[in-house]
């Protein structure tokens, strides 16, 4: 396999300027929907404040009168930190290159991990919305609140290493992954409101921004790598 794919790598061209900035603009266009959003909960309009703020009161109630549940929460939130996701998504990206020889495919993951991280975060410095007051918090999350960290990385990260291994995957594998990866996108983006940490537009915005600079990247990659599409289904990079 490897060998086979060294002819398709030695065939790639660097992505070139053009390359690079059509794939910062599909970023941009795609993240549309997240600017105005950002926009619209930075001003507090009216009925997207009121519905952050009951949808926060009811999900932090739920969780304070089910201590199980409180506990299964902050566990869930400690495994899905962006620095445990995107370790165990660099050492993916090693695996995936070391033992199947996809280095091009390897390189882009872990890019995009790493450009898909630092871009959440500067977001919300860029926003600078104060997390939820709540009487009686059930945790308490240290700076701005949108969009979610937890979110944005999660659904970045699921999308990217769900790209990456895809060629290596069989028909019944194909079919679980991507619901395992939706349903942690879903799982995270609760977990935050459930905890009282993020209003549910912040975890709206940060699957929107990670999937939105995940899928530009895949798409940027798609381009510069024309040789792609005609890998066999089982040997693409």
């Amino acid at each position: 396999m490897t060998a086979e794919l060294g002819g398709g790598v030695g065939r790639l061209r660097p992505a070139g300027w053009y390359r690079l900035l059509r794939t910062v603009g599909l970023a941009t266009a795609f993240s549309l929907p997240v600017a105005v959003l950002a926009v619209l909960v930075r001003d507090h309009v009216g009925p997207i404040a009121a519905f952050d703020q009951g949808a926060v009161t009811a999900g932090t109630n739920l969780t304070r009168a089910d201590p199980e549940l409180d506990r299964v929460l902050v566990i869930w939130q400690e495994l899905f930190q962006a620095r445990w996701v995107n370790l165990a998504g660099t050492l993916l990206c090693v695996w995936v290159w070391r033992r199947h020889g996809l280095r091009t495919r390897a390189l882009w993951a872990f890019v995009t991990l790493m450009i898909s991280w630092n871009v959440s975060l500067d977001v919300k410095f860029v926003v600078q919305r104060a997390r939820p007051a709540v009487e009686n918090a059930v945790a308490v999350a240290p700076g701005y609140s949108f969009p979610s960290g937890h979110a944005a990385n999660t659904a970045a990260a699921g999308i990217t290493l769900t790209v990456l291994v895809w060629p290596l995957l069989g028909p019944k594998a194909r079919a679980v992954v991507p619901v395992a990866v939706t349903m942690a996108v879903i799982l995270t983006a609760l977990d935050r409101v459930l905890l009282g940490v993020h209003y549910p537009s912040d975890v709206v915005g940060g699957v929107a921004l990670g999937g939105a600079l995940a899928g530009a990247s895949y798409l940027g990659y798609l381009r510069s790598n024309p040789a792609t599409a005609r890998l066999p289904a089982k040997r693409r990079e």
